[in-house]
């Protein structure tokens, strides 16, 4: 299982509400085809608005899990290069290098 705990940028949290609005809407068939091809059985996101700004909290479930973001990074699928370019625009990750500091630890 993957977690990702990302920053919004401040001042996208309307934009990162329409974009996630898309992939449960107009684009849910993508975004569907994207994570079995990925390998991903769950994709769950949620927003927490914390005293550090707005955060996504992203679960990855699946044999795929381990190496969806670097896939996903390096994958020349349309859908996934909008993908790729949105969370670079929304959350300003480099999707295609390693998160800074230590991954989240499952204490409990």
């Amino acid at each position: 299982m993957g977690l990702v705990v990302a920053p919004i940028k401040e001042g996208k949290v309307d934009e990162w509400k329409s974009w996630s609005a898309e992939l449960s809407g107009e684009k849910r068939s993508e975004f569907t085809d994207l994570n079995k091809r990925h390998g991903l059985t769950r994709h769950d996101v949620w927003l927490a608005e914390t005293p550090a700004g707005a955060m996504a909290v992203v679960i990855h479930e699946g044999p795929g899990s381990d190496t969806f973001m670097q896939n996903v990074a390096q994958s020349e699928n349309s859908f996934d290069v909008w993908m790729k370019e949105s969370i670079e625009d929304l959350h300003g990750m480099d999707m295609g290098a390693p998160p800074p500091g230590p991954m989240p630890v499952k204490v409990l």
